[in-house]
């Protein structure tokens, strides 16, 4: 489809921590720009009218300082990767849970349904920073935990959800798809994030 017959770009914003800000990669290989990149000759593209992810940010701070935004920014796509500082933090299970279903039904009353996103957490607990934040056993359980969390609440809401999780935990063995601080993933794990989130999107938008 030539670029005149596309349909004009969908305002897009991404919620969430630090794996939606892209901490330590370059903008162009956070995986919300690479997206949108890989979107731009689509008969629907996006555009990324405001990433929102904060490094550090809980479930309960995305509802606290990044839901309000939506007001102003008028969406027309969301994402939404959240629950890591959770597990860091200790936020209980039956805590997380409230939170998680509260931020998908304020986008459920902004949006419809094909226009939402949810992506699982990936295991920083491969990464070579990894232990610093808790033993590594039990915040891999709590990660595990919280996506399960987040799948159940998605797939309940007819949401899409996407697991990463399983793409993270190959960089036990290959560094690459670590960033330069040891601890995040690099733009190039990012690259296989999308590999897996564009054909879902684009059926998303063709609904």
């Amino acid at each position: 489809m030539s670029p005149s017959a596309a349909s004009p770009a969908l305002p897009y914003v991404a919620l969430g921590d630090s794996y939606t800000i892209g901490t330590a990669v370059p903008i162009a290989e956070r995986w919300p720009d690479r997206l949108v990149a890989r979107l731009a000759a689509s008969a629907r593209p996006l555009e990324l009218v405001a990433n929102l992810g904060v490094d550090g940010f809980t479930s309960a701070d995305v509802i606290r300082d990044e839901l309000p935004r939506l007001d102003d920014l008028h969406p027309e796509f969301a994402s939404v990767l959240v629950g890591v500082n959770d597990v860091v933090q200790g936020v209980p299970a039956p805590a997380f849970r409230a939170n998680a279903e509260h931020i998908l039904d304020v986008l459920r009353s902004r949006l419809p349904v094909r226009r939402i996103l949810v992506v699982s957490t990936p295991d920083y607990t491969v990464t070579p920073a990894g232990a610093g934040y808790g033993d590594p056993d039990e915040r891999a359980r709590g990660i595990r935990r919280n996506n399960e969390i987040l799948a159940s609440l998605a797939r309940g809401h007819g949401i899409e959800f996407v697991d990463v999780h399983d793409i993270s935990l190959r960089a036990a063995d290959d560094r690459s798809l670590v960033a330069t601080d040891g601890l995040h993933p690099s733009g190039r794990q990012y690259g296989l994030w999308v590999d897996r989130i564009e054909p879902v999107v684009v059926r998303l938008l063709a609904g």
